[in-house]
C-alpha cells in the first residue's frame, strides 16, 4: 500500500513534469520509466558488485563495460552542470539502454523501445526529476510496484488517447475468483498496461511464500508464465516495465493485433486467459483472422475476443473475461451463436453482473464476468451456470467513485468458492444456478434478469373502515375551509 509520504513525492515529480510542459500522463509514465531502468541497472550492477567483493571474484555478466561506467546512475546523477547530465543521459545511457538484450537475450521491455524519444529536453528538468526519483525508496519489491500502480492510476484521472485501466480491485476480484496454479501459462490478448499479468503474478507470489509445500515446485512464477498482446507501442513499453517493476523479470509481451489474420498462429497456448478486452467497436472484415469467422461471422470485436479467447485456450484452460452486457442477451445471430457455443460445446462457469459505475467517470455502461472453461473432445457443455448480482463493489457509484462500506467483493468470493447447484437454487437471492435447459429456451440469454426473481414482500394495507374514515375528516376539513371563505365573501 502506497503511504502518504511516498504518494506526496509522486505527485510532487509528477508536477514536475507538468510544469515543463510534459503534461500527457502517458508520456509522463514513459519517461519516469526510462529512468527508472537506467537507475535498475545501476542497482543489479551495484548488487553484483558487491558479490563479486565478498567472493574475491570479478563481475560476472556485467552489465556496464568498462567504458560505459559513465552512463551508470550512480555516476551520471552527481554531474554539474545539468547540460552535461543531459547529454550523457539524453545523448549516450539512452540510446545505449534501447540497444539492450539485443539478439536471444532480448528482453521484453527493451524489444519494445525501438520507437521510444527521450522527451526530457530541458537541464533543469532532468536534474530536479532525477534527485526526485533518488529520494524514493526503491529497494523491495513491493515499494517498486506500488510506485508505478499509484503512477498508472494517474491514467484515469486524466483519460488520455482513451487508455482507462481496469480498477484494480476488480482485477484483484477477478484472479482470486480464477485461484492460478503454480503451472498456469496466463494470457491477457488485450493486455493495455499489464494490469492483470501484474495481479496475477502477486498472487502467484503470495502462494508460493505461504504455502510450504510448493517450495518443491520446479515451476518459477517468473518463467514464461506470463503473456501479454497489445498493437500500441507505448502500452507495450509500459505493460513491460509494470511487470518488470513487480519483480516479473522476463514477460513475454508481444506486439500484435490479437484479431487480425496477421497474428492467427498462436493456438491452443494457454492454460487461463484474464483480459477486459476493447468493446463497442468494429473492425474491417477483410482483416479479421479467418479462424475466428469460421467460428462467429461478425465485426463487432466483443464477440470477436470471446471467439479469440476459445482459439487460445488450451482443453481444460479457462477464461475469467469483462464483457458488456450486450453480450448476454443480444438478439443477433452473432450473439445468440457465440454464446450457444460456450455453452453447448464448452462449459460456462459463471456470469457476475456488475454495478454500471465501476467504469465512472468514462463510461456507465453495464458490464458482467463471464466465466468458462474450454473443453476438448466433446463432453456434454454446460450443466449449470452459476449467477451473482453484484450491487457494490466499495466505491460510490458515481463520478467520484469514493470508497464505500457497501462491498459485495468479499460474498462474491465466498458465494463463487461455495457454490452448490443443490444448495443455491433460490433466485430472490444475489447468487443461484440455471441449468442449460432453461438458458437454451430462452435463445441462450445470459443475462442475470431473465432469470433472477423478484423478492415478495408482504405490503400491510389500511382496512377499507380506517380509510373511509380518513377521507370523512377530509372532507369535513374542506367543507369548514369553504365555509370560512364564503364568510369572507359576504
Amino acid at each position: 500500500m502506497i503511504t502518504g509520504e511516498l504518494k506526496s513525492k509522486i505527485d510532487k515529480l509528477w508536477t514536475t513534469f507538468w510544469n515543463n510542459g510534459i503534461s500527457n500522463p502517458l508520456s509522463i509514465i514513459e519517461q519516469i520509466s526510462y529512468l527508472l531502468f537506467l537507475k535498475r541497472l545501476d542497482d543489479l550492477e551495484l548488487a553484483k558488485e558487491r558479490k563479486a567483493d565478498l567472493l574475491c571474484r570479478s563481475i560476472e555478466h556485467p552489465v556496464f563495460t568498462p567504458e560505459q561506467q559513465h552512463l551508470r546512475w550512480s555516476q551520471f546523477k552527481h554531474l554539474n552542470p545539468p547540460e552535461e547530465m543531459l547529454r550523457i543521459v539524453r545523448d549516450e545511457a539512452f540510446p545505449w539502454m534501447k540497444t539492450l538484450g539485443q539478439g536471444a537475450s532480448k528482453t521484453a521491455y527493451t524489444q519494445h523501445m525501438q520507437d521510444a524519444v527521450f522527451l526530457i529536453t530541458s537541464p533543469a528538468l532532468l536534474a530536479a526529476v532525477v534527485e526526485q526519483i533518488e529520494q524514493i525508496p526503491l529497494k523491495d519489491r513491493d515499494t517498486k510496484g506500488d510506485l508505478y500502480e499509484y503512477m498508472l492510476s494517474k491514467l484515469n484521472t486524466a483519460g488520455t488517447n482513451g487508455q482507462f485501466r481496469t480498477p484494480r480491485h476488480i482485477i484483484k476480484m477477478i484472479v482470486e475468483l480464477m485461484a492460478p496454479g503454480m503451472q498456469e501459462v496466463i494470457c491477457d490478448p488485450a493486455c493495455g498496461t499489464g494490469g492483470f499479468l501484474v495481479v496475477a503474478a502477486e498472487y502467484l507470489q503470495n502462494l508460493q511464500d505461504n504455502q510450504d509445500h510448493l517450495q518443491g515446485n520446479d515451476q518459477d512464477p517468473q518463467s514464461a508464465m506470463f503473456h501479454g498482446f497489445d498493437f500500441d507501442s507505448t502500452m507495450l513499453r509500459i505493460s513491460s516495465m509494470n511487470l518488470m517493476l513487480h519483480g516479473i523479470a522476463n514477460p513475454i509481451i508481444e506486439a500484435r493485433d490479437s484479431l487480425s489474420e496477421d497474428h492467427a498462429g498462436v493456438e491452443e497456448a494457454f492454460t487461463l486467459i484474464l483480459a477486459n478486452p476493447p468493446f463497442k467497436g468494429s473492425v474491417e472484415k477483410s482483416t479479421i483472422a479467418q479462424n475466428l469467422t469460421q467460428t462467429i461471422r461478425t465485426t463487432k470485436t466483443e464477440l470477436l475476443f470471446l471467439a479469440l479467447f476459445l482459439r487460445l485456450l488450451k482443453p481444460g484452460g479457462r477464461a475469467a473475461v469483462i464483457v458488456p452486457d450486450g453480450v448476454l442477451f443480444g438478439s443477433s445471430k452473432a450473439h445468440q451463436e457465440i454464446r450457444k457455443a460456450l455453452l453447448e460445446n464448452h462449459r460456462v462457469d459463471g456470469i457476475i453482473s456488475m454495478p454500471s459505475g465501476v467504469f465512472k467517470p468514462y463510461s456507465g455502461v453495464s458490464t458482467a464476468i463471464v466465466m468458462f472453461t474450454k473443453l476438448g473432445v466433446p463432453q456434454g457443455g454446460t450443466d449449470w451456470v452459476w449467477f451473482y448480482d453484484m450491487q457494490a463493489d466499495g466505491f460510490s457509484l458515481d463520478d467520484k467513485r469514493q470508497p464505500s462500506a457497501d462491498n459485495d467483493i468479499p460474498e462474491v468470493l465466498h458465494r463463487w468458492q461455495t457454490r452448490d447447484p443443490a444448495k443455491q437454487t433460490d433466485r430472490r437471492c444475489k447468487a443461484f444456478f440455471v441449468p442449460r435447459g432453461e438458458i437454451a429456451a430462452n435463445g441462450y440469454d445470459l443475462s442475470m434478469n431473465r432469470y433472477r426473481e423478484a423478492p415478495y414482500q408482504a405490503v400491510a394495507y389500511d382496512t377499507p373502515q380506517l380509510i373511509l374514515n380518513r377521507l370523512r375528516v377530509l372532507e369535513d376539513e374542506i367543507r369548514a375551509d369553504l365555509d370560512a371563505i364564503e364568510k369572507m365573501l359576504g
